[in-house]
């Protein structure tokens, strides 16, 4: 009887596997929809056969899936996953703009951490002389549940009216003039925070511009497009900035980028840790009030960036809640401490990040 039973239960976990699923994914558009809806919980295998052909220019010749070792002139090129090579089979789940895509090559194995459809496409600019196509398998291992809801039961740290009260509506810099909205709160472990921002695309950025030139030097060494150009230094509770992060396009990051700087907060959640961020959106050049020097103009709607945090965050399937908070005294209507303006509805994005122990089971 027991045996019986196992075997039906093998049976039954066997046939809600979906079978595999071969795609041809060319140059002919950007991205190709798989027609998969992945779960979260989900682990599958992506395989790739085939080759495709350059048929012109200094590259001339055939490319396999892993793609073209780069070279110094793929310095200025803007791929979509700046450490694979031209050619490289890429994929993203979702098609939203703060979606991160990742490389597969020609086998890459991964757990879904988010639900959503299947994407794949080339890590390519919209110019290249590519034709031929790759023959992508998708394979299950395991099938997440249909219900990918939070458990009913997870107890998230309360953020109270008091805190968000307690935190500085504007940052501040080096002169003490006021700055950005501080936009957006993070609850989480310093550890689980950064994760999360690294799995959403945000790099750190150099700190300096020593720092700078030495992330030059090994961008070039290693052939990759440059996205760490410095942040200034700005201060929130007395001290400057613990992370400045960015999220740009190789090509655009020197006038457009959208960039956050995060400060560990004086004081925790329910004894978990608070980061305050600052999020502002590049946009191109300006006049410095300050000084008539140049600096970054910002897009004065500071509510589109923080929402593309938002986006960009919940996209990895590491957010186990969003929600938003009205400061008492909240900041409208400003300056930067350039002297830009910008507008806001006042409120600040609450994001809890899945706690450790509920993250490890999907």
């Amino acid at each position: 009887m027991r045996l019986a039973l196992t075997a039906l239960l093998l049976c039954a976990s066997l046939q809600a596997q979906p079978a595999p699923v071969t795609i041809d994914v060319s140059p002919a558009q950007p991205w190709t929809d798989t027609k998969i809806d992945l779960r979260r919980g989900d682990a599958i295998v992506l395989t790739a056969t085939g080759t495709l052909t350059v048929t012109a220019g200094r590259d001339k010749g055939t490319i396999e899936a892993a793609g073209k070792a780069r070279g110094f002139r793929d310095m200025i090129k803007s791929y979509q996953v700046n450490t694979a090579g031209l050619g490289a089979l890429i994929g993203r789940i979702g098609s939203s703009d703060a979606t991160e895509p990742f490389a597969v090559g020609a086998r890459k194995e991964m757990q879904v951490l988010r639900a959503g459809r299947l994407f794949l496409g080339l890590n390519m600019t919209g110019n290249e002389p590519l034709e031929g196509a790759y023959h992508v398998t998708v394979e299950f291992t395991t099938r997440g549940p249909e219900n990918t809801a939070p458990p009913a039961d997870l107890k998230l740290p309360a953020v109270t009216q008091e805190m968000i009260d307690r935190i500085p509506r504007r940052v501040v810099d080096a002169q003490g003039n006021p700055g950005d909205n501080t936009n957006f709160v993070v609850v989480g472990a310093e550890k689980q925070v950064l994760a999360a921002f690294e799995a959403a695309g945000w790099v750190k950025v150099d700190r300096s511009d020593s720092d700078a030139v030495l992330a030059g030097v090994m961008a070039v060494l290693n052939k990759q497009a440059y996205l760490t150009l410095p942040m200034s230094i700005l201060t929130l509770f007395g001290r400057p900035q613990d992370y400045g992060l960015a999220h740009a396009e190789p090509l655009a990051v020197v006038a457009q980028r959208h960039h956050l700087r995060l400060w560990k907060a004086p004081f925790q959640a329910d004894g978990q840790e608070l980061w305050v961020g600052a999020a502002t959106h590049d946009i191109g050049f300006d006049r410095d009030q300050r000084n008539n020097g140049v600096t970054h103009k910002i897009d004065p709607a500071v509510d589109d960036e923080r929402e593309f945090v938002s986006r960009s965050l919940d996209e990895t399937g590491l957010v186990a809640k969003l929600s938003y908070m009205t400061p008492s005294q909240a900041s409208k209507e400003a300056r930067t401490a350039t002297g830009a303006t910008f507008h806001s509805d006042g409120r600040v994005l609450v994001i809890h990040i899945v706690p450790e122990t509920t993250a490890a089971k999907p």
